[in-house]
């Protein structure tokens, strides 16, 4: 009689599996491991290949804020349109799929960010996000600026970005406290905010311009 071979090829891990192993285990126990090793053990991996791609708990925590953002600008490329929009446009489409990123994630996302008493302290897994962010709103601001032949009507890509960054954060906080059905207040606020910042930028004089950007950079959240 014929036997069939089993297949006993292992999966390999990933980063994507790797963090869903870690955002399960906070959620299912309401706490971060104690340990590298037990975690490992618990999910019948080999610390080593939880080392192939972070360092410890730390690394991981920020990174999981990085992939958010990673994945959110896949499915924003994934649209032919999006590069036809204006820069208004998309930001604003950024902000909406991100938050939909994390509203599909939420409860991860509000337990990472209340797990210590020091906002500060939860704060720090949010260094990687911040200079993506910032550097997609740079980048946004240097093609505006390609357009515009006279050097006084360019933007600040320092102060423009700065400001996108903690925007971001006002908006996060919201969607954070907002109960309304769909996070509908969220959608509301995103829009308001970001037509705010573009008629600021396009609209105030620069020297008013360099003050904003001047009391943002002594309030930075990050």
């Amino acid at each position: 009689m014929a036997t069939t071979k089993k297949n006993t090829t292992k999966k390999v891990l990933d980063k994507d599996k790797l963090i869903s192993m870690y955002m399960d285990y906070v959620l299912e126990e309401e706490k971060r491991p104690k340990t590298v090793y037990k975690f490992c053990k618990e999910n019948k991996i080999k610390e080593e290949e939880f080392y192939n791609f972070y360092g410890s708990f730390e690394g991981l925590q920020k990174g999981i804020w990085e992939r958010f953002y990673e994945h959110t600008i896949t499915v924003l490329h994934k649209s032919p349109e999006f590069e036809t929009f204006t820069n208004r446009e998309k930001m604003l489409t950024f902000y909406y799929t991100f938050f939909e990123m994390l509203t599909a994630n939420r409860s991860y996302v509000l337990f990472s960010l209340k797990e210590h008493e020091s906002q500060l302290k939860n704060l720090q897994q949010l260094k990687g996000l911040r200079k993506r962010v910032k550097s997609f709103a740079r980048d946004l601001i240097q093609d505006g600026n390609a357009d515009k032949g006279v050097q006084a009507l360019q933007q600040s890509e320092k102060i423009f970005s700065e400001a996108a960054w903690v925007q971001l954060m006002f908006l996060m906080k919201f969607w954070m406290d907002d109960n309304s059905a769909q996070f509908e207040s969220t959608d509301v606020a995103i829009e308001k905010s970001v037509n705010t910042v573009f008629d600021v930028f396009d609209n105030t004089p620069l020297e008013r311009v360099i003050d904003l950007g001047k009391f943002l950079w002594k309030e930075k959240m990050a």
